[in-house]
């Protein structure tokens, strides 16, 4: 099938590479003349496991091209996917208007049937707002509104294995209108999407809001296990419970499971915190709270400072003087995305409080750079005591403590021996449960991780 994917960010490059690996001919729209280019000659604009080699062999092929042409992409493909960003409102609401903009752009060039695909994440009822859009877009042409139908077909996609989550779903939504438009261009989306479905049928088919629900009532459940969880390991920290020990018990209940139930820094990305909101905001247009999802956000925004705390606990306020090795950058392994990591209010805090730091990121070096910036634009001066190190254990010389931000594989077995002889002092204070305290007690560490106190 011929397929449009309009947006080539993340969701928007590992949707367009997939469906192309399946056998599809795809072109890969994008405004920003750069990113187009440097994806013509071979480079990927984002870290994601795997997608590189996608990229370059279906593109080889044939199957898979990029362009900044709009009437040739929309032209193009039989279905249009947009995969744009729906980033925060000051309110916290989606931000709608480059999805509004894809819209108006498919609609000032469509001509016969297309089905224009909602992947974005976006509130209920902007299947609605799209159609308007393009009904708007034909009217102004002359033509008939009959042209098109709109889906939603939300991504279920976890940074650092989307590719792997792409093409074994656990389930396909498909939000479709209950007409002939709708009805015909669901016999398109279950033939794109049938190599999926050989093996059983993953497609969940419901009407269009009720799909755009869906993604948001999907992530903010995730997000509550894991405030849940840290909320119960801060507890935990203080009652002399091993919430690790707690995790297992719990998670053996079929009811309730093991995903998601690591205490930890609270989480970031560029999903969970925006989609919460917009649920929250979503709640209150409507005059309804979201009390649950309300403390959910206040749990997880308290939790990316209980490094902070454990490190001020440790040093006292003033850290004039001290170094941090600090291992990990990026919100979560296997990739490069900084958008509300942890780290960034880690790192703020420790330079304001006088710290030198040395930190290693496998990949997210440059965007860890690139957002420390914009947070300290107004202290541009306390970069100066931030510097990168290109392996762990070089992070380590001289340290007065290691900290530990995201659970990268290459920080999960070191030899303690080493990192003994390399800190001033043999402290880690672990934001993610990596190690076991009694073998970090044995091994002479002062251990300090997240709901699991040292015995003795």
């Amino acid at each position: 099938m011929n397929v449009t994917i309009i947006g080539s960010g993340y969701v928007g490059l590992v949707t367009g590479t997939c469906l192309a690996d399946l056998g599809n001919h795809v072109v890969c729209l994008d405004l920003d003349q750069r990113k187009i280019d440097l994806l013509n000659s071979g480079g990927v604009p984002i870290y994601e496991p795997g997608l590189d080699a996608l990229i370059q062999s279906n593109a080889e092929a044939g199957r898979l091209s990029f362009t900044t042409d709009v009437a040739a992409a929309v032209t193009h493909g039989e279905i249009l996917f947009i995969a744009v960003g729906t980033p925060p409102d000051e309110d916290g609401s989606a931000d709608l208007k480059h999805v509004l903009a894809a819209a108006r752009s498919i609609g000032q060039h469509l001509r016969g049937f297309k089905v224009v695909v909602d992947k974005s994440t976006v509130p209920v009822g902007t299947g609605e707002k799209v159609a308007a859009v393009l009904r708007d877009a034909l009217a102004a042409r002359d033509l008939p509104d009959a042209g098109f139908s709109v889906v939603s077909n939300p991504e279920f996609l976890k940074e650092g294995a989307a590719v792997e989550d792409f093409m074994r779903p656990d389930r396909i939504v498909l939000g479709v209108d209950d007409d002939e438009a709708g009805q015909r261009a669901l016999a398109l989306m279950r033939r794109l999407y049938a190599p999926f479905n050989r093996n059983h049928e993953r497609t969940r088919v419901m009407d269009v809001r009720s799909a755009e629900f869906t993604k948001y009532a999907a992530n903010a459940m995730l997000a509550t296990r894991i405030s849940f969880m840290n909320d119960l390991a801060n507890l935990a920290d203080r009652v002399g419970v091993d919430i690790e020990l707690v995790r297992q018990g719990i998670g053996s209940d079929p009811r309730i499971g093991y995903s998601f139930l690591y205490a930890g820094t609270g989480y970031g990305g560029s999903c969970f915190p925006k989609d919460v909101q917009a649920l929250v905001h979503t709640a209150r247009e409507h005059g309804q709270r979201l009390r649950v999802l309300e403390a959910v956000e206040a749990v997880n925004e308290d939790q990316k400072q209980v490094l902070v705390r454990k490190v001020f606990d440790a040093f006292g306020p003033d850290l004039a003087g001290r170094r941090f090795a600090l291992w990990g950058l990026a919100f979560k392994p296997n990739t490069d995305d900084m958008r509300a990591a942890p780290s960034r209010v880690l790192v703020a805090a420790l330079l304001r409080a006088g710290a030198e730091i040395v930190a290693h990121d496998p990949v997210a070096r440059d965007e860890a750079l690139h957002a420390l910036r914009q947070d300290l634009a107004a202290e541009p001066a306390l970069l100066e005591r931030l510097r990168f190190a290109d392996k762990p254990m070089q992070a380590l010389e001289g340290a007065d403590a290691l900290v530990i931000v995201t659970e990268w594989k290459a920080y999960r077995s070191p030899n303690l021996a080493a990192m003994k002889a390399l800190l001033k002092q043999p402290l880690v204070v672990d934001g993610r449960n990596l190690y076991e305290p009694e073998a970090m007690q044995r091994a002479g560490f002062r251990y300090l991780a997240v709901g699991r106190p040292m015995r003795g």
